[in-house]
């Protein structure tokens, strides 16, 4: 089976060499038949990827210790359930894993229908097969997973015990496929570029495919964020972690790509910002990889250092310069159609988003590499701490909350600014209020709290506004009622109303990130059986708990559990019953402490273990009260079900780039993904 799966590898690499060779013959000799052989190779390629995959997977079902991969990842401990994860749980399968999942994407692309994009396919298929190329490159060579000891061992070591969580089962994948979603709109890039293809037909046809890779980066972002709050046990969810900060990155940066195509599809514009934040986010995501598996910064998320950092760096290198080169090129073919009239307009709002994103991202890039460039200016490593990235990148976040209420209130071309501050009187107001509100009645004191709060109800109360326009209008002219009216609505048009509910999502996800960053309490005590330790929040009052003593606890086999058991009272009530723990993982040696976790809707009480007496008699413990932190998750699956809503927009006719001298009949808004 090894030997299977190395020979699928070299064929996969073969055809994928033969694709880009003939895709482009046949695009320069006009020979269709020879751009269908090369997209039957590419597909060719994916099948034998698929056959790699498979072949590992029985390797590491069957517990094939000789190769050293399954020794790894895997021992005689291991329950199937992560065996089969196991694929993905150390660098050289999931090298395997993404070549497959950026495979199926190039196989999407080449079964999809033509139709009008047939002259950008044969580019297209090349680029797609160039990246391909490296990633199979490496698994064939210096990372090759199906390579074997000279010997059969009788058991292997087994996987990284921070790996035994549900969200290993999802979390890499669903992140794996939004780094490699992001190779489709990229290569239709490249090729549009080569062809000169002026209009818009690449970002169109690549839409839908940009929208899954986003949101399933933003997915994968969410569950390492939930990863980290489960098993890490410091009682956050976001550490600024340079490899939680790269897979943060290029989200940033294809965020305003899918904003600012809507201005190419309506008015002509920004097609030189598409094109270049396209060539930066898939960049950003080979760097991120590189990031991940160079060990060139120290992170609880990355492999081993290994020889391939370099083959990463140079790869980088040969993607990006020749890009710039190819856009900088093609620069006067993509001038825009229109100009924009005025500051005062929902063109410059997209623009002034597009540039706080940037700002963001670079804001984040800048403090996550900052221990090289200190290193390589200095001599000396300096690590840029969460400190920095909360005072640098909040300003941002909350001018970016405050954009997203005011541009969907915004019309195109220009608005006089007495009009604008009329327009967005009611929501200004309801921010006002709310701000004061919170603090005379309320907790909340702190300014920085107070205004941001101030602005997600500011963005909330507008973007409401707006579908509540739409409800109204539908419900007056057919007689719906209003929850009909709302379905229909969003259905008649998701992209919009899709849009909108992804502001919706921020905004609730914004409400826990403000309360985990102002209101979080932490303490820790040493207490005997039988005492109780309090800790106090201004938000939910305080909590007593009241240690009962340590027990061993069932277990699978090679982990030792030692659990602790808290009886958690508020106001004089016993409310329920807290048993955190710590995980023994006998043949790694390493301890792994889990929390437990009590909840309401206001807020969570985070306790973990720290240590304890042999004998139980008494323990330290560290509690969290963590304030919104369910907004936060719930906030996400918002943002994923309105992304979802938008991907499939309601079919409407093709709208050509046209100098615009009125404003266009169709609205949009900055919330039309």
């Amino acid at each position: 089976m090894p030997a299977i799966g190395y020979t699928a590898q070299v064929l996969a690499l073969i055809l994928s060499l033969y694709a880009i060779v003939v895709s482009v013959v046949g695009a320069r000799k006009n020979r269709q038949d020879l751009v269908m052989s090369a997209r039957n190779a590419s597909l060719g390629a994916t099948i034998f990827l698929a056959i790699a995959v498979l072949a590992m997977e029985y390797l590491l079902i069957v517990g094939h210790y000789q190769t050293e991969y399954v020794a790894d990842v895997t021992n005689n401990d291991t329950v199937l359930f992560y065996r089969m994860t196991g694929l993905w749980a150390s660098q050289d399968g999931s090298l395997l894993f993404f070549a497959f999942i950026m495979s199926i994407f190039t196989g999407g692309v080449l079964l999809w229908k033509w139709g009008a994009v047939q002259n950008l396919i044969p580019y297209t298929m090349a680029v797609l097969n160039a990246v391909l190329i490296f990633f199979i490159g490496l698994v064939v060579t210096v990372a090759n997973p199906f390579s074997q000891l000279p010997f059969f061992p009788p058991d292997g070591q087994g996987m990284n015990p921070m790996l035994y969580h549900w969200g290993m089962i999802i979390h890499p994948p669903i992140l794996y496929v939004g780094f490699a979603g992001f190779i489709v709109p990229y290569a239709f890039s490249m090729a549009a570029l080569i062809t000169r293809q002026r209009g818009d037909l690449w970002m169109r046809t690549s839409r839908r495919w940009t929208l899954v890779a986003w949101i399933f980066l933003g997915m994968g972002l969410l569950l390492g964020g939930r990863w980290a709050y489960d098993v890490l046990g410091w009682g956050g969810y976001w550490g600024w972690d340079a490899v939680e900060n790269a897979a943060l990155i290029p989200w940033l940066v294809a965020t305003p790509f899918i904003h600012s195509v809507m201005m190419q599809e309506s008015r002509g514009m920004m097609k030189r910002w598409n094109v270049a934040l396209m060539i930066l986010t898939f960049s950003l995501v080979i760097e991120g990889t590189f990031l991940t598996r160079s060990g060139v910064i120290g992170s609880v998320h990355t492999f081993a250092q290994s020889a391939i950092g370099p083959l990463f760096l140079g790869f980088i290198g040969l993607m990006f310069i020749p890009s710039l080169a190819l856009f900088v090129l093609r620069w006067d073919d993509l001038s825009s159609d229109n100009e924009l009239d005025s500051l005062l307009s929902r063109e410059s709002a997209f623009l002034l988003a597009n540039l706080l994103f940037i700002a963001l991202a670079f804001t984040v890039w800048w403090g996550t590499h900052f221990p090289i460039i200190s290193e390589a200016v200095t001599g000396e490593k300096i690590v840029v701490g969460p400190p920095f990235f909360e005072k640098t990148v909040g300003p941002l976040f909350a001018a970016l909350v405050l954009l997203m209420g005011i541009a969907p209130l915004m019309p195109w071309r220009r608005i006089t600014s007495r009009k604008l501050l009329y327009t967005l009187r009611w929501p200004a107001l309801v921010g006002a209020l709310v701000a004061l509100g919170l603090y005379f009645f309320t907790w909340v004191k702190l300014p920085g709290a107070l205004m941001t709060f101030a602005f997600l109800a500011f963005t909330m109360t507008t973007t409401l506004m707006e579908y509540g326009r739409g409800i109204n209008a539908r419900h007056r002219a057919r007689g719906e009622n209003f929850a009909v009216a709302m379905l229909r609505l969003t259905a008649r048009n998701r992209r919009r109303y899709g849009g909108y509910l992804v502001h919706i999502g921020v905004v609730l996800l914004s409400i826990g990130i403000v309360g985990m960053e102002f209101y979080q309490v932490e303490t820790q005590q040493n207490i005997d059986r039988g005492e109780t330790m309090i800790i106090s929040s201004s938000i939910v009052g305080t909590y007593e708990l009241t240690y009962q003593g340590m027990e061993m606890a069932p277990s699978q086999p090679g982990i030792e559990i030692t659990q602790a058991t808290l009886t958690v009272s508020q106001n004089g009530q016993v409310i329920g019953e807290l048993k955190p723990y710590q995980e023994f993982f006998v043949r790694q040696q390493q301890p792994m402490t889990i929390a437990d976790i009590h909840r309401d809707f206001m807020s969570e009480l985070y306790v973990i273990v720290a240590g304890w007496e042999a004998d139980g008699s008494s323990a330290t413990f560290k509690a969290y009260i963590n304030p919104f932190i369910n907004w936060l998750w719930l906030g996400g699956l918002v943002l994923v079900f309105g992304t979802l809503v938008a991907a499939w927009p309601s079919p409407e006719p093709i709208r050509r780039n046209r100098k615009v001298k009125s404003k266009p009949k169709k609205e949009l808004t900055i919330g039309n993904i």
